[in-house]
């Protein structure tokens, strides 16, 4: 056994779902040159691996994982001046818990990821999904992260540009079907973050307003925006509490549904939606012995929509705390995009409880939801 590796402890202790048993072998890395270490073991022995921040964005299933599981345990953040006037960075190790930044920083009077608060997890973890909350995503405040590919020696600095950070997306993240775009182990994370002091901040953001109740413009304390969001969370049953069973979750499950604009026509009215931004940088190339004065008409791209996922599922017919017979699995009785651990389930019962809301959806409305959580050994 070398210094990293560890007794191998069931998942089902390490991830908020609750479900997963104890894999092959187990490695944790309290320091980034440990990290570094338990990789190049991991990578040496041609086996499967992936890495464990706070588990929970993480569905595992109940067989025994067949190869390596490392523990992202490193901490700490380093202040670092900002090339921008009235700023500050802010660069954070990967297994940090996120929500302890966020308190850091609003302590501190640092704004551009409060509304990020109670969000469960790692910092490593953030980019990977490209994390946010009302209105408010890492990539607004994201500079760069520190990452080693699979196989490489060293880390490598990639900015924040090149991470391709979409809607709870990234080149990093592994969706349901897919492999990810880039295989590689995030080791630290740098924002930039707005020095705001005790006056607060504006907030502009319709959908953090509305979740604020604010009617006005007027700069509120960073603390106490904080206080407001995650006494909401809490109302949602998405700040972890061991004594509440619907925070035994991995919270949303499944990602609102991003649409085109003539598929979203044909959902009801009342069903919430949002425009997505479009790319506006997008660039048309003439070569130059093809150019005779004249640009080429360009159409202008159809819109895409965001849809309420929870919406689509409580107008299926499947309320908030439903669960299927026997199950020990259930919708969350404050949420409809959580599925919860009731106590003991498996990952056999949620995956059945998963496909029946998938079934649900597509046979009302035409659309399949897509899971949001990282899923290993699991199939929907």
């Amino acid at each position: 056994m070398t210094d990293t590796e560890i007794t191998p402890i069931p998942l089902r202790q390490l991830t908020t779902l609750r479900t997963g048993a104890a894999p092959e072998r187990m490695l944790d890395a309290p320091t980034t040159a440990q990290l570094i270490e338990a990789l190049h073991e991991a990578w040496a022995t041609g086996e499967d691996w992936f890495v464990l921040g706070g588990g929970s964005n993480l569905f595992v299933g109940d067989e025994p994982f067949e190869g390596t599981v490392i523990r992202i345990l490193t901490t700490g953040i380093e202040e670092l001046p900002s090339p921008h006037e009235g700023r500050i960075r802010l660069r954070v190790q990967a297994g940090h818990s996120w929500d302890d930044v966020v308190a850091y920083a609003v302590e501190r009077g640092y704004a551009g990821i409060e509304a990020m608060s109670g969000i469960p997890g790692t910092v490593g973890a953030a980019p990977v999904q490209n994390v946010g909350a009302y209105g408010q995503e890492i990539q607004e405040t994201l500079v760069e992260v520190e990452l080693i590919d699979e196989g490489a020696d060293v880390p490598v600095v990639v900015p924040a540009a090149e991470l391709g950070l979409g809607f709870r997306t990234s080149v990093l993240k592994h969706h349901y079907g897919s492999e990810q775009e880039r295989r590689a182990v995030i080791t630290s994370v740098t924002l930039d973050l707005a020095i705001t002091g005790p006056a607060g901040r504006v907030v502009r953001g319709e959908q953090l307003r509305r979740a604020l109740g604010l009617t006005d413009f007027e700069p509120v304390p960073l603390e106490w925006l904080r206080t407001r969001i995650l006494a909401t969370r809490a109302a949602k049953g998405m700040l972890l509490n061991d004594g509440d069973p619907d925070t035994h979750s991995a919270g949303s499950f499944f990602q609102n549904a991003i649409v085109p604009e003539h598929v979203a026509r044909t959902l009801p009215a009342e069903c919430p939606r949002w425009p997505v931004e479009p790319d506006l940088d997008t660039l048309t190339v003439i070569p130059l012995e093809d150019y005779y004065g004249l640009a080429p008409r360009t159409e202008r791209p159809e819109g895409m929509v965001k849809v309420s996922s929870a919406w689509l599922i409580e107008h299926s017919g499947i309320g908030k705390g439903f669960k299927l017979p026997r199950s020990r699995a259930s919708i969350s009785t404050k949420h409809a995009l959580a599925l919860t651990n009731r106590g003991g389930a498996n990952a056999a019962e949620l995956s059945e409880l998963a496909r029946f809301i998938q079934s649900r959806v597509h046979a009302e409305f035409g659309l399949v939801l897509q899971p949001e959580p990282v899923l290993v050994g699991v199939e929907l």
